[in-house]
């Protein structure tokens, strides 16, 4: 009788089986290993950051439902083969099967030992094969079109259109924020539109050029703001009784010259490189969100001043933005990518008709006597709202000149002061973490691998020369790359560096005109409020998106998340409970109080300058979020995945894969020229 075929392997227990070791530098789960040796992850690919849905095209799913299900455990399916083999050749005799073979004979305990310890097949052969296999690959339908492929002329127009008015909000917002904050009219609000517009367009092409070389539009960003906010609040610059606007842009322009010095230096001598190493999606996402969160008292109180505007604006864009998402016309998620534009302009015509049809009058009431010296109470409160709905308050768009050219300096030479300058400072650091984040996450969409640590800090050092430009021209807050550009480039799925470049030469061109910075600067204040609302929550919501590289169920990372925001909350508002200096006779806004604490907070020292600082950052929700998160992240033991760590490409691994090569070296063999630069390149 023949004897029965020989068991093989005894698979090892799965608490036994050792991961392989990019799994844990990656999100990815443990892949099956064929019998080859070859790592299958038809299952298993990287989360991709569309945050629509998944691949876009119906070939992609019948080829996905093509696959043939992974083995449960791959070294027990080659055990299995070759149990079926042996049974081929001597079975017959007796009719055993292979469940029957598998049952008579049981490995020892030694052999099951001796087994399990033994390597996978061709397992460190894998792990020893180029290093940049252990990174995150390009979702294969993320995009339409890819980084460096360069769509037609009509697409190039369309595509480059559409980005940019999807994340209009993002540009033009803030100065219709800070500019009325200082004091300035409706004409100086439409020249400093006109001025973003132009650094806007400026720093965008220097930042796909000699930047990261991502498709990243770079624009005012919201975590300059608050710092804007507590300088133009400041004691110093309350009392002043003329020129209020150009005095404190000045003030303005010196602290973002200073900072953004800085933020190069960080950049440019590899600093940054260093510091990327400790920052990781749960810094990133605490410190995001913090920042959409801070304004919280500035959204639905300005709002209110014109509920039935403000809340129909607010509705449209949910409507859009949410209900009709899916809605697709001409084959494009009209609804969804144009939310904001739609909205406004939908509101905006309403509000006039209601102007024009006499249903927001002033009913006898003079519009020119200040409400302080009106003496009829209804007409107190009635002139306030109505200038507040109608739609024809402002006289920007006809007083605005056809041409106009924003210059370097234009409002007079920059104050420096170094208690300013300082915050601005720190609050650079902030930018550059949310700059960071952005980096990672629109790689993984429009490129063949994350860049490099070198790379990443090339890219903030340009944002340092951006933020630089915006303090020459005095655009009144910062430059760095728009948290929205990812949520865009998910959304439009076009990733191509040229579609955002054609963008970057018509918003130069469009800053020309100055009737649009005067038709932009007329959007009544209840709108702005209403789209403002939207912006903040959609930052917060992509600034917690980030937690989709970590691992969401651990417990760790919601205790350090739900730590760092809810203190970026509470800690400000210690600080903020001191509000209005008790000896000034000066009166703000409930909605700037947040912003009032610089100089009268809890922290006296005889230092006047140290409590400034102190005061003031410790008052920024965004700080406080960020000093907690990194300080956490950092220190509370973790595994590399469930931290949910960035890895960016290696130099080495990079300069040998030509496609990386041809997404991030610099244009015209200007790298040549840089080469002993190790930290800023490949």
């Amino acid at each position: 009788m023949a004897r029965p075929a020989r068991p093989g392997p005894w698979p090892p227990a799965p608490s036994q089986s050792q991961p392989l070791s990019w799994a844990k530098r990656t999100a990815f789960k443990n892949a099956p290993i064929s019998n080859s040796g070859q790592i299958s992850t038809p299952n298993a690919t990287p989360s991709t950051p569309d945050l629509e849905s998944g691949p876009t095209t119906a070939s992609a799913n019948a080829a996905n439902a093509a696959l043939p299900p992974p083995p449960a455990n791959p070294v027990a399916s080659a055990g299995a083969n070759q149990n079926a083999s042996a049974n081929r050749v001597n079975g017959g005799a007796n009719g055993t099967s292979t469940s029957n073979t598998s049952k008579e004979r049981k490995p020892s305990p030694r052999q099951r030992e001796r087994d399990s310890s033994a390597p996978l097949p061709r397992l460190r052969e894998r792990e020893a094969e180029e290093e940049h296999d252990e990174l995150p690959q390009r979702h294969p339908h993320a995009v339409k079109y890819q980084l460096r492929d360069t769509p037609g002329l009509f697409p190039i127009i369309y595509y480059g259109l559409q980005h940019y008015l999807s994340i209009l909000g993002s540009l033009i917002l803030i100065p219709l924020v800070i500019v009325p904050a200082m004091g300035g009219s409706y004409e100086d609000r439409a020249a400093v539109v006109s001025t973003v517009l132009l650094v806007s367009g400026v720093t965008t092409l220097l930042h796909t050029s000699l930047g990261t070389r991502l498709p990243l539009v770079q624009g005012p960003s919201f975590v300059y703001l608050a710092p804007a906010l507590a300088l133009i609040n400041s004691p110093e610059l309350q009392g002043l009784n003329q020129n209020n606007f150009k005095h404190i842009m000045k003030e303005l322009q010196g602290a973002l010259i200073i900072s953004a010095a800085f933020q190069a230096v960080i950049g440019y001598t590899g600093v940054m490189a260093l510091f990327l190493k400790l920052i990781n999606p749960i810094v990133v996402s605490s410190t995001i969100a913090a920042v959409g969160l801070s304004f919280f008292s500035y959204g639905f109180t300005q709002v209110g001043a014109c509920l039935e505007i403000g809340i129909l604006q607010i509705l449209l864009v949910f409507i859009f933005s949410l209900y009709l998402r899916k809605i697709k016309l001409f084959g494009y998620r009209v609804f969804l990518i144009y939310a904001v534009p739609l909205g406004l302009g939908i509101t905006w015509a309403i509000a006039f008709l209601l102007t024009e049809t006499g249903v927001y009058s002033y009913k006898g009431c003079d519009e020119n006597i200040p409400a302080s010296n009106n003496v009829s109470e209804y007409c107190r409160k009635h002139v306030t709202r109505m200038k507040h709905c109608r739609a024809n308050t402002s006289h920007a768009l006809r007083d605005a000149p056809w041409f106009r050219f924003p210059y370097p300096l234009q409002w007079g030479t920059p104050v420096f002061n170094w208690k300013m300058a300082l915050v601005m400072c720190l609050v650079s650091i902030i930018a550059s973490v949310d700059s960071v984040g952005s980096y990672h996450a629109s790689s993984l969409l429009v490129a063949e691998r994350p860049p490099t640590a070198g790379v990443v800090s090339r890219g903030i050092g340009m944002e340092g020369i951006a933020s630089l430009l915006a303090g020459l021209w005095g655009t009144g807050v910062g430059s760095c790359t728009l948290t929205e550009n990812v949520h865009t480039i998910a959304v439009t799925k076009m990733g191509s560096r040229r579609a955002v470049e054609f963008g970057a030469i018509l918003l130069i061109l469009i800053s020309l005109i100055g009737k649009v910075g005067g038709f932009i600067a007329s959007i009544p204040d209840v709108m702005v409020a209403a789209l403002l609302c939207f912006m903040w929550a959609m930052l917060a919501a992509l600034g917690l998106s980030n937690l989709r590289y970590s691992a969401n169920g651990s417990s760790r990372n919601c205790i350090v998340v739900g730590l760092a925001l809810f203190f970026s909350l509470s800690v400000p508002a210690y600080f903020q409970q001191y509000g209005q200096n008790p000896n000034s006779n000066i009166s703000v806004p409930s909605y700037f109080q947040p912003y009032v604490v610089a100089s009268h907070g809890p922290f006296h020292t005889p230092y006047a300058g140290v409590n400034y600082v102190l005061n003031t950052l410790l008052s920024f929700n965004m700080v406080v979020a960020f000093v907690i998160a990194f300080v956490l992240d950092n220190t509370v033991p973790g595994s590399r995945q469930e931290r949910g760590v960035y890895v960016w490409s290696k130099s080495e691994a990079a300069r040998r894969e030509p496609a990386v090569v041809k997404d991030y070296e610099l244009p015209f063999n200007i790298s040549r020229l840089f080469r002993w630069i190790k930290w800023v390149g490949l």
